[in-house]
């Protein structure tokens, strides 16, 4: 694999997502050295002060534009919710506890109302970028306890990698293939922007992020790099 530097530089959005919405940026940060496992203390306490705080997706325009953004490439978002709308919705019965980098990021993502992601990078097969699909790429995932291989709907946005599909639905479901587990140790998260999280708001999330695994992982080391949409 190549240096972090160099496969963080090779990350894209492609110009049909720009032309979609050239608001969208996504602020990548890469984690080296964490420290997996199922949740602890740190995660609990995190997930326990996200609950609390959680807004009402309905009145968030954050949220409202993502549901635009959705229905732009044909999804219908009341049966597909972006990551951060589904999270919200779940916070006022208890947010998921899945391991203690997930529920992490889970957290920061509903603190800060912003669709945010985590991929295990020790997975990935090259660079990773968001594009429109054209309905051909295997999408790995689990259905009744088995292996299945589906395939996204042409034009749905998605990110990918040169094996095939990392997330439908620009953040609505991952792939098996490179999800976190509680082995993971090198990790890639990514955080999703629309035009109503201003830069400030998102470097803002970038940060309580990154903060969050440091004090979590001392050994970790973070890089990060900020992507804009284009439409040429």
């Amino acid at each position: 694999m190549n240096t972090t530097e160099e496969w963080l530089h090779a990350a894209t959005i492609d110009p049909s997502v720009g032309a979609l919405r050239p608001d969208y940026r996504a602020l990548l940060i890469v984690g080296e050295g964490l420290r997996p496992g199922p949740g602890d203390a740190f995660s609990e306490e995190m997930l326990a002060e996200a609950e609390a705080k959680a807004c009402d997706p309905e009145e968030h325009p954050h949220v409202a534009e993502w549901r635009e953004a959705f229905r732009a490439f044909g999804a219908k978002p009341k049966r597909t919710r972006s990551s951060v709308d589904a999270l919200l919705r779940r916070a006022p019965e208890g947010l998921p506890r899945v391991d203690r980098l997930t529920d992490i990021y889970n957290a920061v993502s509903v603190a800060h109302v912003v669709p945010l992601g985590g991929e295990d990078l020790d997975h990935y097969q090259g660079p990773l970028r968001l594009t429109r699909a054209e309905g051909t790429e295997p999408f790995e995932l689990m259905s009744g306890g088995e292996p299945v291989t589906e395939h996204p709907r042409a034009g749905e946005v998605v990110w990918r990698d040169d094996a095939g599909v990392t997330c439908r639905r620009w953040n609505w479901r991952q792939c098996v293939r490179t999800r976190l587990t509680t082995q993971t140790t090198r990790a890639v998260f990514i955080l999703d922007a629309l035009g109503a999280m201003d830069d400030a708001a998102l470097e803002a999330a970038g940060r309580a992020l990154t903060d969050a695994l440091s004090a979590g992982n001392p050994e970790a080391v973070l890089s990060s790099r900020l992507l804009r949409a284009t439409s040429a």
